[in-house]
């Protein structure tokens, strides 16, 4: 099973064209169906994306004790370093996910998180939003940016490049499902004007954790709104579509990136999107890059680095499903969950608690 493409060139080139708003109907039905789209922009380069991954390659090739001065637990990681085994997967201990992962064919199941605690892979939260005009409930959530201690001389010339091609991609599609939702164009990204985004780039050191079958990031969900990822140079993600239930092993296109539904997407759609839930392993793939990285770059770290975006909703936004959206999910799907309504804010702390980043307030 392939996951729907479609070109945000297209759509930008000219919004109002029939072609343009059949591109917007194929990028919503594709959240609904799989959780998840591959994305065509030609400003997203490759060469773009190989400086992010060089400078993030060498920054996760530091010392953990240099790397742990980056980090902010005061904060909930939601800037600086989230160093190896801190953050927990939410699958393991939550008794929905647990059901889901029983529903699926043994064949389509992820890998056992059986005795997994802790996930092995950093992570690097670089904020960039817009501070809102007014005093926000959240204050935690709008924490200043971390410059590493040892950055490099090209550090925030690096961050930004890449993540603001990510950022622009994001809220393109974010205009894109709203109004193959039949909502106004900018619907989302107003309502994720004052957005907690982040650039997020997730490491894992494949000498340490180079094994086969080795849980890089345990089947989970994401807490935000839609995620966006460029390509890594190691294989190793795979995403469930609802639609089918299948284990799908990603593969993004050159000159694409891929976008995933999170959390807030699902409560705000009452579930007309559902996040998609994924995983990141060590698979025989990995394993074969790593030997063909061996002999192709043999003085470049063995670092695996996710070109990861998170891009979030305002944190004082009310989440509660659109009336129409809601209407549709029980219409195509026979969805009965009660979201409530909650402020994303609150939604975000909870979220974090679960994963073991953020205390309970």
């Amino acid at each position: 099973m392939e996951i729907t493409t479609i070109s945000l060139d297209q759509y930008s080139s000219n919004p109002n064209s029939e072609e343009s708003k059949n591109e917007a109907r194929k990028a919503a039905e594709s959240l609904i169906l799989t959780g998840a789209l591959i994305v065509r922009d030609s400003r997203a380069n490759k060469e773009s994306n190989d400086r992010f991954l060089d400078l993030f390659e060498e920054y996760f090739n530091q010392s953990e004790n240099d790397l742990r001065k980056d980090e902010r637990p005061e904060f909930g990681y939601q800037v600086g370093v989230t160093s190896e085994n801190t953050e927990k997967p939410k699958c393991a201990s939550d008794e929905n996910c647990q059901h889901i992962i029983n529903s699926l064919d043994e064949s389509e199941r992820p890998i056992d998180l059986g005795e997994h605690g802790a996930d092995p892979k950093c992570r690097f939260f670089h904020r960039m939003s817009e501070k809102p005009t007014y005093e926000s409930k959240f204050p935690v959530l709008e924490a200043p940016n971390v410059i590493p201690q040892n950055s490099q001389s090209n550090w925030e010339e690096g961050v930004n490049e890449w993540g603001g091609c990510m950022k622009q991609a994001v809220e393109g599609v974010a205009k894109m499902v709203a109004t193959g939702l039949g909502l106004e164009e900018n619907a989302f990204t107003d309502a994720g004007r004052y957005g907690s985004h982040l650039l997020a780039p997730t490491a894992t050191d494949l000498v340490k954790y180079g094994k086969l079958n080795t849980i890089y990031a345990g089947f989970h969900t994401d807490l935000n709104f839609l995620t966006i990822h460029g390509q890594s140079r190691y294989p190793g993600l795979h995403i469930w579509a609802r639609n089918s239930g299948k284990k799908i092993q990603v593969k993004i296109p050159p000159g694409c990136l891929l976008v995933q539904a999170g959390k807030q997407i699902e409560l705000l759609t009452g579930g007309l999107i559902k996040a998609g839930y994924h995983e990141v392993v060590c698979t025989q793939a990995t394993l074969d890059t790593i030997d063909k990285r061996k002999q192709e770059w043999p003085d470049r770290p063995l670092i695996r680095i996710s070109s990861t975006f998170f891009w979030h909703l305002t944190p004082d936004f009310k989440l509660s499903p659109i009336p129409s959206l809601k209407e549709e999910a029980v219409k195509r799907f026979g969805e009965q969950e009660e979201y409530g309504e909650m402020l994303v804010g609150d939604q975000v702390r909870r979220e974090l608690g679960l994963i073991a980043l953020m205390a309970p307030s």
